[in-house]
């Protein structure tokens, strides 16, 4: 490592604001490198934009630590699975395989929906069928739904296996069935006669999971309750891979989730990478061909200097958020169109400025020396002028990383991102135009801000760490 460089770091690293920028730094990419090697790269067409992946989710709940700040408690999300039977009976010729799960209600509340999800069910002769019952804290019980397995299809060999690319999801709160079979409870609980429609105007959950206080009115029912999803088949070989009770509850997640039930932690997680990822193309590129064609300018001069300085004025010139919102408007809003429109218009600014710098340093004896020895223009320009602006270079660089991320979210707020990537600005569009502010999902709004507030600060602290090392007179004064 050379003298310069030593003395450079040291001098960089003397600062706190230096050293709270590396901090922030370390820790996007971190996260970053977490989220691209434990999440799939096409999470964003799989199943961010996928509303049936998060069908099980309650809609716009708020985080779970909530709880912590909150009286009384809200009711949290609850997803049981089993896989292995509870117990195994024959009866009069059948094989009755019980998988249950048990679930406390602990708060005066009701859960918000009840669904079911069977996933890789085989069996080996007749369709088996699949009856889902629970038992109450007060010892009654109630046989909700019952549905028989599709039969073979012609050609298909035993075993017959269902349910493995998607499972079957069975929506308990909308179904009909169910409302008969809760008709039929409470006229055997009560003696009361009540329609599928009244069920269902009374709600589902306050049914199972309550008792009745008055006439079509129930209170939440505390205790332990046995969900029990029963197979019957003739082959003792049939088994049902996983079975899922999913109980909705009034929070979610560490972060919460959107109108869509999106776990807004993953969205926000999948940010990372992709900010970066904007932030270090659009900058590296931009500054590249800038400072490259500030050099050549200034060193080379003539016609050449001429040809980039009016091209770059002239460039320099335009609007560039009304062009990028045309642009992205016209071509799309991809990842890669944001990317080189924020280049095409970002470069002539440092253009100009290297220019006058390479200006200042062309005279200079050991550039001279450089050329009486014979070597040629590329060779000076790269071992002898560009070392002298690198520092300046380099600052440029970490400056153009937060513009080129508040672009792209100033672009997705306005609806001109990639639908395909979750990114911070578009979660931020989605809640605003969604009115999460008027409803106050203040979860949906200020996590996503403050992202994109602390990626922003994050480079500025390093550039802010670079001034003493790009400018000697600040040095000395410190």
């Amino acid at each position: 490592m050379s003298l310069f460089l030593r003395e450079a770091l040291r001098e960089f690293w003397r600062g706190s604001l230096s050293k709270l920028g590396v901090i922030f730094l370390s820790i996007v990419i971190i996260v970053s490198f977490y989220t691209t090697t434990t999440m799939p790269l096409d999470y964003g067409t799989r199943f961010w934009s996928n509303p049936v992946f998060w069908v099980n989710n309650p809609k716009a709940a708020p985080p779970e630590w909530v709880n912590t700040f909150v009286s009384p408690k809200l009711l949290e999300h609850k997803v049981l699975s089993t896989s292995l039977p509870a117990s195994v009976d024959a009866v009069e010729g059948s094989i009755l395989k019980r998988y249950s799960v048990s679930y406390k209600l602990g708060v005066e509340q009701f859960p918000q929906f009840f669904n079911l999800e069977v996933s890789n069910l085989t069996y080996h002769e007749a369709p088996p069928t699949l009856i889902l019952s629970i038992l109450k804290p007060d010892g009654y019980s109630i046989d909700l739904y019952t549905f028989i397995v599709e039969r073979p299809f012609e050609n298909e060999s035993i075993p017959f296996i269902r349910y493995t690319l998607e499972p079957k999801r069975v929506l308990l709160s909308g179904e009909v069935q169910v409302a008969r079979a809760l008709s039929n409870f409470i006229s055997a609980r009560y003696g009361e006669l009540l329609s599928p429609s009244q069920i269902i105007d009374i709600g589902y959950e306050q049914i199972i999971f309550g008792e009745r206080s008055a006439l079509k009115s129930f209170t939440p029912l505390k205790g332990t309750y046995t969900l029990t999803l029963t197979l019957a088949s003739r082959n003792p070989n049939d088994n049902i891979g996983s079975c899922r009770f999913i109980l909705g509850g009034q929070v979610y997640g560490l972060m919460g989730t959107d109108l869509l039930g999106r776990d807004l932690f993953s969205g926000l997680l999948f940010g990372f990478p992709v900010a970066l990822l904007i932030g270090f193309a659009t900058s590296v590129i931009t500054t590249a061909l800038g400072a490259g064609l500030g050099i050549m300018s200034g060193y080379i001069g003539g016609r050449i200097d001429d040809l980039i300085q009016r091209f770059s004025d002239i460039v320099n010139n335009f609007p560039q958020l009304p062009l990028l919102i045309f642009l992205t408007f016209i071509f799309g809003g991809k990842l890669w169109v944001i990317v080189l429109v924020l280049v095409a218009f970002g470069w002539p600014g440092l253009t100009i400025i290297v220019r006058s710098m390479v200006l200042s340093v062309k005279g200079a004896p050991f550039v001279e020396s450089a050329l009486a020895v014979g070597a040629s223009r590329l060779r000076i320009m790269g071992r002898h002028i560009f070392p002298q602006v690198a520092p300046f270079i380099l600052s440029q660089l970490i400056f153009y990383t937060p513009s080129a991320i508040l672009s792209e979210a100033a672009l997705s707020f306005l609806g001109l991102g990639d639908p395909t990537i979750p990114t911070w600005g578009q979660i931020l569009e989605y809640g605003f135009r969604n009115g999460a502010v008027y409803l106050g999902y203040w979860w949906w709004i200020l996590p996503p801000g403050l992202l994109i507030i602390y990626s922003a600060i994050t480079f500025v602290f390093i550039a802010m760490g670079l001034e003493p090392v790009v400018n000697p007179r600040l040095r000395r004064w410190r």
